[in-house]
C-alpha cells in the first residue's frame, strides 16, 4: 500500500504519513512501554520510535530522494537537499505515557505541504501550502476557518524558558486584561496549533527560539498560515531570525490584544 503514494502529491504524502504514525500510536496506547532517556527530563517511548519508522516508510516510498529530519532518528538523506520533511511522530509523549490522549502526529515538507493527525479523534488537519482542511472518515474535507469565538488560548508552560526573565508564559495568565478577555488552556502538545486553525482555540503562545524549522511546530505553523491566522514570534517579529517563540492567533485583533500584554509593550 505504501508504494501507491509514489505518484501522489505532497499533501497526500503528508496525510499518508501522519495516518501511518497515528495507527501505531493508537495501537500501542495503554501498553507498558520502554522509555528512552533523552536528557534534561525528556524521553521517548517505543511508540515514538515505531511511529517514526512507519512515517519514514511512507516518505521513502513516495519521495525517495527527499531528506528527512525526524524527532527520534535525526537527519537522514543528503545534506543540502532542497526538499526536507520534518517529522514529529508523537507530540505529547508525556501525556501519552501517562494515559492521556492529547497527542499529535506531525509531518511537514519544509515550506510546503503539511499534516497533523489526532490519533484518537481520527481528525487529520492538512494543507497543500495554500489552503487548509480537516478530514474525518466518512465526511467531506472541510476548510479550516479560524475564529476567536471560543476565547480559549493555549499557553505552553513546558520548560525550557529561554525568554525568562523578560518573558514568562505563566505571567501572561496572571494579567487582569488576559483574564478579562480570554480563558487559558494547557494541552502540552502542538495539536493546539491545529485547533487554532480549526477555530477550536483563539490563540496559542509558547516561548522558544526560532521554531520555524522545528519538527514539533512546523506542521502546525503551516496549517495556521494556510488557514489565514496571524503568526509571529513572541516579540512580534516574523518567524526565523530574529523571531523567537510563537504567537499564533485566529485573527489580527486577537494577536494585537495578546501582543499588548507582552512585557515591555504598550498597554494602551
Amino acid at each position: 500500500m505504501i508504494n501507491s503514494y509514489a505518484s501522489s502529491d505532497d499533501a497526500a504524502v503528508a496525510i499518508a504519513g501522519v495516518r501511518a504514525g497515528a495507527d501505531v500510536v493508537r495501537g500501542m496506547y495503554g501498553r507498558r512501554l520502554d522509555r528512552i532517556d533523552k536528557g534534561a527530563g525528556d524521553f521517548a517511548t517505543t511508540a515514538d520510535v515505531e511511529a517514526e519508522k512507519a512515517i519514514l516508510g511512507v516518505i521513502r516510498a513516495a519521495r525517495p530522494d527527499d531528506a528527512v529530519l525526524g524527532e527520534e532518528g535525526g537527519q537522514q538523506g543528503a545534506a543540502g537537499t532542497v526538499r526536507q520533511w520534518l517529522v514529529d511522530p508523537l507530540c505529547g509523549t508525556l501525556n501519552y505515557a501517562v494515559g492521556t490522549m492529547l497527542v499529535a502526529v506531525n509531518v511537514a515538507l519544509r515550506d510546503g505541504a503539511a499534516a497533523v493527525a489526532d490519533p484518537f479523534s481520527g481528525e487529520v488537519f492538512f494543507t497543500d501550502g495554500e489552503r487548509a482542511w480537516v478530514r474525518c472518515d466518512g465526511a467531506e474535507d472541510a476548510l479550516l476557518t479560524p475564529t476567536a469565538a471560543t476565547r480559549l488560548v493555549d499557553v505552553n508552560l513546558d520548560p525550557p524558558f529561554p525568554g525568562a526573565p523578560g518573558f514568562r508564559a505563566v505571567d501572561l495568565l496572571a494579567r487582569p486584561e488576559f483574564v478579562e478577555r480570554f480563558r487559558p488552556r494547557v494541552v502540552s502538545t502542538s495539536l493546539a496549533l491545529a485547533w487554532v486553525a480549526a477555530g477550536k482555540r483563539a490563540a496559542y503562545v509558547t516561548d522558544g527560539g526560532d521554531l520555524s524549522g522545528s519538527v514539533h511546530f512546523a506542521a502546525g505553523i503551516a496549517l495556521c498560515r494556510a488557514a489565514g491566522c496571524t503568526v509571529t514570534g513572541i516579540d512580534g517579529a516574523p518567524l526565523g531570525e530574529p523571531g523567537r517563540g510563537l504567537v499564533v492567533a485566529s485573527d489580527a485583533e486577537t494577536h494585537g490584544l495578546l501582543m499588548s500584554m507582552m512585557p515591555g509593550r504598550s498597554q494602551c
